[in-house]
């Protein structure tokens, strides 16, 4: 199934590029104040069907088999991984979280189609090469989009999804995993569509609107209402 954008949303991933080959190399980065100790960031490369993506991620130190489900998460169209920086290190405090540069956004490879369906399946490339049978998704905006095409499309791999401030869509796949839809109007955006006919087995919860910087401005909040989600038992 592919789903399609309506409005704004049509302008998607870049035209494909041919690159130079990135080796893949672990970067780190500044881990934000709050758990430092606790959670280690980093970024790295890695490999998918349109060449490389550029990768944030944020896990606890402690590590073992106590983890929760792996945690990915996509951020809207134009953007990048940074808009996470603040978010990662408040989530990750009992999860590996994998914040990857959609195609054609960031440092990454750009995809030769303009749709949900290749930033969905870039995703699950990345999934397969960490060796992840199932993960979380938690999509903003234009990534909640390619969260649903990802587990419509691979339901065994996607658990449950995260959705902030989803965009309108022309059509709906049948969701049959348990969703958390945080509805929030950024500018001209309309959750209306976001109901519980659409999702059936969806929890909602409104937000207070912070603008286009959400993650940065609550990331605490954001980590609250996502991780008591997340750590529910079925």
């Amino acid at each position: 199934m592919s789903l399609r954008p309506s409005g704004c949303e049509s302008s998607i991933l870049g035209r494909g590029t041919t690159q130079k080959r990135r080796p893949f190399v672990a970067k780190p980065i500044k881990s934000v104040a709050v758990q430092a100790s606790a959670v280690r960031t980093r970024r790295a490369y890695f490999d998918c069907r349109f060449g490389q993506l550029h990768v944030r991620t944020a896990f606890p130190t402690t590590g073992g088999f106590d983890e929760g489900t792996t945690l990915l998460c996509l951020h809207p169209l134009g953007a990048s991984s940074r808009v996470f920086a603040q978010f990662l290190p408040e989530i990750a405090g009992d999860r590996s979280v994998y914040a990857p540069d959609l195609p054609g956004h960031g440092e990454s490879d750009a995809a030769p189609a303009k749709d949900f369906s290749s930033a969905a399946a870039a995703v699950a490339d990345l999934a397969a090469d960490l060796r992840l049978r199932q993960i979380d998704v938690l999509g903003f905006r234009f990534g909640a989009g390619v969260a649903l095409e990802l587990a419509a499309a691979r339901p065994e791999l996607v658990r449950r999804l995260v959705l902030v401030a989803p965009p309108p869509l022309d059509a709906l796949p049948v969701i049959s995993q348990e969703s958390l839809v945080m509805r929030i109007k950024l500018g001209g955006g309309d959750d209306a569509q976001w109901t519980q006919a659409t999702l059936a087995r969806a929890r909602f919860v409104d937000l207070a609107d912070h603008g286009a910087d959400l993650f940065d401005a609550a990331p605490k909040t954001l980590s609250t209402h996502i991780g008591e989600f997340l750590t529910t038992k079925d």
